[in-house]
């Protein structure tokens, strides 16, 4: 294990922090923690363990939580991209958290842990939606991720996005996006260009890994340091002919297509009525974050009840499929009663903040204190919140979101995202809670 100097945060988002202008140059090397190189924050190291696709199986979810009581703050954050971190991990605990995650068979290849960034459709195959089983996809990706030294290259944040047609996953704007079709076919292409290539879904996992081989060419070719697509200008990025002409070398026949997917929307919290009068539940962790106890609840119902699995979700959820309908609302409950989101109604649904104080050293303020209190009771509901202790803004939402952001002496907020940017308002810690309310509720 090596423990980057450094103050750690949750930055583990498709925004990135802070906002930078399209096609500038990364400063400086990329340190996004993994599960071996771990980052050192003011509350210990921090780890962030890649779940690919966000699929757990029970077993593996109760060595999480064993890890964290264990080893860390007996917490688990969930991240944007659907991976766990642990927090306030001891020094010298890296050999044996890589033992346990190794002998739980979470990492496969101690050379690709970081690049092993895949999201996925949480609810391919339990609600009817969609046009092939992207999990199928993942579990390919991720063997031939891990097959190939070349994609060592890759940063931390690349991120590959594996949507079942329903255009979840399209929305978060990965750098590259396979989109399952009908009759058998994928849509291939680069972060959020409209231009792609239709492909057989047979050869959508090999076709993707190509496709990062491409892009880390034209990254080498540009000579900037570029993390994701996005950061490359626009006359340096791949594009459909070049990842043409490679797949076709490796005997992929492909033809351009225009990415359109149907508008997609997050996964929200509730019950999810599936086929075989089966039921999965969909749950939030408050502000992104759970209790082992908590964790473990979720991973009991899906021993016990469901079957035997997780879905780690990029809205900082999770999905548990497979449960009994007569018995899936009894269950919600439960999670409910031990604090899980577990409504589209909530006021936690789609709030979030950053690590804040006493965590990161950056941060002006103990922002999930303030977002607690502003959110208990039941006092605002509409668009996604994110409270940031400084101008990183490590883990905000993309889209459309309300900006919550530490000065030091109280907030300034203001909606981001869009065309625009809304006028930014400075208001007390005090003053947050109503000036939050009316923000979310800006149409």
């Amino acid at each position: 294990m090596s423990v980057t100097p450094t103050s750690a945060s949750d930055r583990d988002n498709s925004g990135g922090g802070a906002a930078r202008p399209k096609g500038s140059v990364r400063a400086g090397g990329d340190a996004c923690p993994g599960a071996l190189r771990l980052h050192s924050a003011d509350d210990g190291a921090l780890a962030r363990v890649r779940l690919p696709a966000g699929l757990l199986t029970v077993r593996q979810a109760e060595v999480l939580a064993g890890i964290s009581e264990e080893l860390g703050d007996g917490g688990l954050d969930i991240t944007s991209r659907g991976n766990v971190q642990l927090r306030g991990l001891a020094d010298g605990c890296g050999g044996e958290l890589g033992e346990r995650l190794r002998a739980a068979g979470m990492l496969p290849s101690d050379r690709h842990e970081r690049v092993r960034n895949t999201v996925a459709s949480p609810l391919c195959g339990l609600d009817g939606t969609g046009h092939g089983d992207v999990r199928a996809w993942a579990r390919e990706l991720d063997r031939l991720l891990c097959a190939n030294p070349d994609v060592t290259g890759l940063s931390g944040r690349f991120l590959f996005g594996l949507d079942d047609g329903r255009g979840d996953i399209a929305a978060l704007g990965p750098d590259v996006t396979l989109i399952a079709t009908e009759g058998g076919q994928a849509l291939l292409g680069y972060g959020t260009s409209a231009s792609g290539l239709r492909v057989a879904a047979a050869h959508g996992p090999r076709a993707a890994v190509l496709a990062a081989e491409v892009f880390l060419e034209a990254a080498r070719a540009s000579g900037a340091t570029a993390w994701r697509v996005k950061d490359l200008a626009e006359e340096h990025r791949p594009h459909a002919g070049a990842l043409a002409h490679r797949l076709a070398t490796a005997g992929i026949v492909s033809a351009p297509a225009a990415l359109a997917p149907p508008p997609g929307t997050p996964v929200e919290p509730g019950l999810v009525t599936g086929p075989y009068g089966r039921t999965a539940l969909s749950v939030a962790a408050p502000l992104g974050r759970l209790t082992a106890a908590q964790w473990r609840l979720v991973v009991r119902t899906a021993a016990e009840d469901g079957a035997g699995e997780l879905r780690v979700t990029p809205w900082r959820g999770i999905v548990v499929p497979g449960l009994p309908s007569d018995t899936a609302p009894d269950r919600l409950a439960a999670l409910a009663d031990a604090g899980l989101v577990t409504s589209a109604a909530s006021p936690w649904h789609r709030a979030g903040a950053c690590a804040g104080r006493p965590g990161c050293a950056k941060s002006r303020a103990d922002v999930r204190a303030d977002a607690a209190d502003c959110l208990t009771g039941g006092r605002t509901r509409g668009l996604p919140v994110y409270w940031s202790g400084c101008e990183r803004r490590c883990g905000h939402p993309s889209g459309v979101w309300v900006d919550v952001l530490a000065t030091g002496e109280g907030y300034e907020i203001a909606v981001r995202g869009g065309t625009t940017d809304g006028t930014a308002r400075t208001v007390t810690a005090a003053e947050s809670a109503a000036a939050v309310t009316a923000a979310r509720e800006t149409t």
